[in-house]
């Protein structure tokens, strides 16, 4: 038994030595676990997405059309864009002319148009229009939903007033008069109330349609209650049009192919910049070194290797998609390409980066676990970055796995050109600039290669 206790202690004694061990067993999980709790809104008062750009444009006069716009204001989830910002600062009210091309811009993904005919006298019910850009299932059914719970909590004398409008077409504004003052006289005489009030709601439209529409109001997934569909249908015209990846086969499998793809290139190639500790222990380094190869030479091989490697697990999943889920990538080979390679040399740049930083394989292997796992939870490519909190939708953008994914998406999703590539291009490429040399400078002064 002594001996078997010295054995023990000889094992802890070791992994208390191994900071990379201790780092990967207890530090790694618990910042994921937390990570994780803040995407899913774990701990916070309000659960469910916040600040989801929203634009409307409201061409109706109509006082009930203005108590919608305030609904969607004070709605968390939606965060609503009613003005246009010109170059030198100036805002204007937005137009239905502005929504196409800010959506194609990535300004936002959906917008609302209230016609000035949202309520007609030759139509009974409502008429509105969604613009979208639904590259995303889960946002655009979640978008959906919110919306049409919106609409029909808040605005019910809409349908109120769609109703007295339809009965002035047919029985004069007298006649309708009439007809409101008959119903106030018969509600006074068996419920009781205020007969003003109750004339003066009339004349607003408000019928109680509050209530009913609680009842008929689709769920956050964007189905009706139990009353039915059909009603939904006869009182609220809500015109749909797709802007931007019309023609798509697998908008779905489009976005979870190039997401997965970076998460697993970026330990694939973290694990190879590591193999330069492997490299240095087993004499490989000094022998190149001691041959007409300069540490530069080194550095850069390496570099043009993790490239090439990483093009082709890129192009070999997104291949895998096209076989599965009908991914077209041969419509946009060119342009996939590009961007692909790009993504490949800035996650090879950030493989270096951590072999450059860190003084053992372990510490750097424990270090890109940390970090692309970290940076795969707020980039996107678990889940849409939109559902997440505020402060975390701006960290996303300061990572190489949200930057990928919207190349990944402008290409296939959006079937955008090499021109409008170039910003999405530029911060990838520029990326990997800093990072290199970042990693060559500290490489330059390590004990890598003696």
């Amino acid at each position: 038994m002594r001996i078997l206790l010295i054995l023990l202690g000889k094992d802890f004694a070791n992994l208390r030595r191994n900071r990379a061990a201790l780092v990967l067993t207890f530090v790694v999980p618990m910042i994921i676990i937390y990570i994780v709790g803040l995407v899913f809104g774990l701990g916070r008062t309000d659960s469910g997405p916040t600040g989801i750009p929203f634009a409307v444009v409201n061409e109706s006069d109509n006082p009930a059309a203005l108590k919608l716009v305030a609904a969607l204001q004070a709605e968390k989830s939606f965060f609503v864009i009613t003005q246009f910002v010109n170059p030198d600062k100036t805002t204007r009210p937005l137009t239905e002319a502005d929504l196409r091309p800010m959506i194609r811009d990535r300004r936002f993904s959906y917008a609302l148009v209230i016609p000035p005919d949202v309520l007609s006298d030759t139509r009974l019910g409502l008429r509105l229009k969604i613009l979208a850009d639904p590259r995303n299932d889960i946002e655009d059914q979640i978008v959906n939903g919110i919306l049409q719970k919106t609409i029909f909590s808040n605005v019910p004398q809409l349908l109120g007033q769609s109703l007295q409008a339809r009965a002035k077409k047919f029985l004069g504004a007298a006649g309708v008069d009439t007809f409101n003052r008959a119903i106030v006289r018969d509600v006074v005489a068996t419920f009781g109330g205020n007969p003003d009030q109750i004339l003066a709601d009339m004349q607003k439209g408000n019928f109680g349609f509050d209530r009913l529409t609680q009842r008929l109001a689709p769920a956050p997934g964007g189905q009706a209650g139990s009353a039915g569909p059909d009603i939904f249908s006869r009182i609220m015209q809500i015109d749909r049009e797709q802007v931007v990846g019309k023609d798509v086969k697998s908008p779905a499998a489009t976005r979870i192919v190039g997401g997965y793809a970076v998460m697993f290139l970026l330990f694939a190639l973290s694990n190879s910049a590591a193999a330069f500790f492997d490299e240095k222990n087993s004499g490989v380094f000094q022998r190149l070194l001691s041959s007409p190869v300069s540490r530069a030479q080194l550095l850069w091989s390496r570099f043009l290797y993790g490239v090439l490697f990483g093009l082709g697990q890129l192009m070999a999943l997104f291949y895998a998609g096209h076989l599965l889920y009908g991914v077209d990538i041969f419509g946009h080979l060119g342009n996939l390409l590009i961007v692909c390679a790009s993504v490949a040399a800035a996650c090879t740049g950030f493989g270096m980066l951590l072999a450059a930083i860190t003084r053992s394989a372990q510490a750097a292997s424990s270090l890109a676990t940390l970090l692309v796992i970290t940076m795969s939870a707020c980039g996107g490519a678990w889940f849409p970055v939109s559902l997440m909190p505020q402060f975390m939708q701006h960290i996303a953008r300061y990572t190489l796995v949200y930057w990928s994914i919207e190349g990944f998406s402008a290409v296939l999703w959006a079937g955008e050109s090499f021109v409008q590539l170039l910003p999405i291009l530029g911060i990838l490429l520029g990326t990997t600039a800093v990072v290199m040399s970042i990693a060559v400078w500290r490489f330059n002064r390590s004990a890598i290669f003696e």
